[in-house]
C-alpha cells in the first residue's frame, strides 16, 4: 500500500483538488480559482512524469489564467461598467453572477484557433518529444485553452467544452495509468452536464 501511495500520491492529491474545482465551478464560486492554482501547480509535475508534455505546458497557461479569472471574477461581482460590451454579449451593468451566452461572433475566430493550436502542438510533439499520444494531447489541450477563457468570462456554453475535454482526458488518462484523474475526469463530465442546467437556470433568474 506505501509503495502504491508513493507512486500515485500527486495523482491522488490532484484528484481530490480536481474535484473540489469542479463542485466549486458548478456553483459558480470564486473560490474555484485558488483550489485551481494549486491544482495546477502540482499537476505540472504530474503531467512531466507521466510524458503528457502537452497537458504538462498547458499548465503554465492555466496558471496565468486562473490569475487572470479571478481578477475578472472579482471585478465582475463589484459590478464594474468597464465590462459593460456590445453585440452579442447583453449590454448592462455586471451584476454578481453575470452568466452569458458565448458571443456568435467569436465562435469561427476561437475555432480556427483551436485548429491551429491542435496542428502546431501536434507537430511539436511528434517532432521533438517521445509522447505516443500527441493527438489526443493536442486535442485536449488546444481545446482547454478557449475552455478556461470561456469560464473566466463567464460564458454558459463552456460546459459543453469542458464535456468534450473530460471524455476524451478520461480515456487517456486511463491508458496512460493515471487512474484517480482518469476516473476524476468522467465525473466531470456528469457534472459539467448538471454544471450547464444549473448555470442556465441560474442566468434566467438573473434576468
Amino acid at each position: 500500500m506505501t509503495e502504491f501511495l508513493s507512486a500515485h500520491w500527486l495523482d491522488i492529491v490532484t484528484t481530490v483538488l480536481g474535484l473540489a474545482y469542479i463542485l466549486l465551478e458548478y456553483k459558480a464560486s470564486i473560490w474555484m480559482w485558488a483550489v485551481g492554482f494549486a491544482m495546477q501547480a502540482l499537476g505540472i509535475l504530474l503531467y512531466y512524469q507521466k510524458g503528457l508534455y502537452a497537458d504538462c505546458g498547458m499548465e503554465f497557461y492555466y496558471l496565468t489564467m486562473t490569475v487572470y479569472g479571478y481578477w475578472r471574477w472579482v471585478k465582475m461581482s463589484q459590478g464594474d461598467g468597464s465590462f459593460v460590451t456590445s453585440g452579442d454579449d447583453v449590454t448592462k451593468e455586471p451584476s454578481p453572477c453575470n452568466i452569458r451566452h458565448f458571443p456568435k461572433r467569436l465562435i469561427l475566430p476561437w475555432a480556427a484557433i483551436i485548429a491551429a493550436v491542435w496542428a502546431l502542438i501536434y507537430w511539436l510533439l511528434v517532432t521533438f518529444t517521445n509522447s505516443n499520444v500527441p493527438l489526443a494531447d493536442s486535442f485536449t489541450t488546444a481545446l482547454s485553452i478557449v475552455g478556461i477563457w470561456a469560464l473566466a468570462h463567464k460564458y454558459l456554453e463552456q460546459w459543453f467544452i469542458w464535456i468534450a475535454v473530460d471524455v476524451v482526458t478520461s480515456i487517456l488518462y486511463f491508458y496512460k495509468d493515471i487512474p484517480f484523474k482518469a476516473s476524476l475526469y468522467a465525473l466531470y463530465v456528469v457534472i459539467a452536464i448538471m454544471g450547464w442546467f444549473k448555470w442556465r437556470r441560474m442566468m434566467k433568474q438573473e434576468e
